[in-house]
């Protein structure tokens, strides 16, 4: 199991919503940010939402008034809320965290991504 662990990537029709969640699944020192970023066939990954360490919130143009990113500090979760889907939000969605371990090294992490698809 990696570091950081997503659910929730589903199959919906087009203005339908669905919820991300994202955990880091070992003990760690302390969170700098998380986020989520995702990845459509043949694009590049682009930035959805993040949040940082003080709650400051930041979205993708594509996104805002639509998507909320949200965090659990006591259960070093993201959440990502996802409403009025449209097909251009089909794409694998890849949680990313900023952290510093146990030892106090700061990482970088990656999750395996999550797969929304979004039918008209």
């Amino acid at each position: 199991q990696g570091l950081l662990v997503e659910s929730g990537g589903d199959s919906v029709q087009a203005g339908g919503s669905l919820t991300l969640s994202c955990t880091i699944s070992r003990n760690i020192f302390r969170i700098n940010y998380m986020g989520w970023y995702r990845q459509a066939p043949g694009k590049e990954r682009d930035l959805v939402a993040t949040i940082d360490d003080s709650g400051i919130t930041n979205y993708g143009d594509s996104v805002k008034g639509r998507f909320t990113i949200s965090r659990d500090n006591t259960k070093n979760t993201v959440y990502l809320q996802m409403n009025s889907l449209k097909p251009e939000d089909t794409a694998v969605y890849y949680c990313k965290a900023g952290l510093w371990t146990e030892r106090r090294d700061y990482n970088v992490a990656w999750g395996q991504g999550t797969q929304v698809t979004v039918s008209s």
